[in-house]
Formats: C-alpha cells, sequence, structure tokens
C-alpha cells in the first residue's frame, strides 16, 4: 500500500496542479463549531464533510457547507447509494483517504488512488464562491476557489457529483 500524501504534499501537488490556494493555520479543531473562532479570519464557505457507505459497501465522501442540514434517511436517494447510508469507521477512513476523524476534507481524495470513492459536493459549494477545507490536516485550512476545486477532483480522477443535499424536514437534526 502507497503510503497517504501527506498535507505538504498535497500543497505541492496542488502548487504543481497551477491551483492557487490560501493556507490558513490554527489549532487544531475536531468539529464545524470548534471552527468558529478562527473563521473571522477566512473568506468563502466553511465546510463540513461526511464519509459515508452503503449497504453494498460503496463509498461516499459528502462536502457541504458548515452549517448545512442534511436528511440522512433521504441522502442515498438523491447520491444513488444503495440503501441507507451509514458512517464510515475510522479504520475504513484511514484505509480509503489516509485521514482520521476531524480531519476529513475533500482534498482526502487524493488517497484515493484506487477510485473507490464517490465524490459529492453540495451545490451551495459550486455557486462560485471559494471554499475552505483542511489539507489532509485538522491544525490548517486551505482556500480555494470553486474553479480549483473542480479542477483537484478531476485531476485525482474524482469527477464530483454535485447535487442539491435533501434538507430534514423541521424538528429532525441532520
Amino acid at each position: 500500500m502507497t503510503a497517504p500524501v501527506t498535507s505538504d504534499q498535497l500543497c505541492d501537488y496542488l502548487t504543481d496542479q497551477g491551483i492557487a490556494f490560501h493556507r490558513t493555520d490554527h489549532p487544531a479543531v475536531f468539529t464545524v463549531a470548534e471552527t468558529a473562532p478562527h473563521r473571522d479570519e477566512m473568506v468563502g464557505h466553511h465546510t463540513k464533510n461526511l464519509f459515508l457507505k452503503d449497504k453494498k459497501g460503496r463509498i461516499f465522501l459528502v462536502s457541504a457547507e458548515a452549517h448545512a442540514r442534511i436528511d440522512l434517511k433521504r441522502l442515498h436517494e438523491r447520491i444513488g447509494a444503495s440503501g441507507r447510508l451509514s458512517f464510515g469507521s475510522a479504520e475504513l477512513l484511514l484505509e480509503k483517504l489516509g485521514v482520521t476523524p476531524g480531519s476529513v476534507t475533500a482534498f482526502a481524495v487524493i488517497n484515493d488512488r484506487a477510485g473507490e470513492v464517490t465524490m459529492v459536493l453540495d451545490a451551495t459549494l459550486a455557486t462560485g464562491e471559494d471554499v475552505n477545507f483542511h489539507p489532509l490536516i485538522n491544525t490548517a485550512t486551505l482556500r480555494v476557489s470553486r474553479d480549483d476545486l473542480l479542477a483537484f477532483f478531476r485531476s485525482t480522477g474524482h469527477e464530483p457529483l454535485i447535487v442539491d443535499l435533501p434538507v430534514p424536514p423541521d424538528g429532525q437534526n441532520g
């Protein structure tokens, strides 16, 4: 097995691909809520990322706006998954994307060399505003343009599935 790409290697890769980025270093954050004190210095969409699998073992990485409410009971219908989705284990996350919980990021598809992960991007993140993701570690955030993010996905062989994620009915968490 090839070792996962490091944060520095990711930044080198982006530079080699002509993808401009702005890096902000910060203390380790493990949840969207923990990023709040650092957001003022970062423009663009802030994101959350869900590592999911379906009943047939297909793997999905879903990236959405940080405060998006997502109806996980209906998401499988929108993305073509087999049956309801569940969260992938930390072991599977490390095996497939080379990152640990708290560092899940759209950039992790660079480590999916076998093309086993379907990249799902919330349509909100594809509107044109810059987007912010961790660079494979949770002690920094990279801001890239939407077009550069799409170019990154394509350069790694992960044409993203861009969808309007289902919103839960009132009264449900998402």
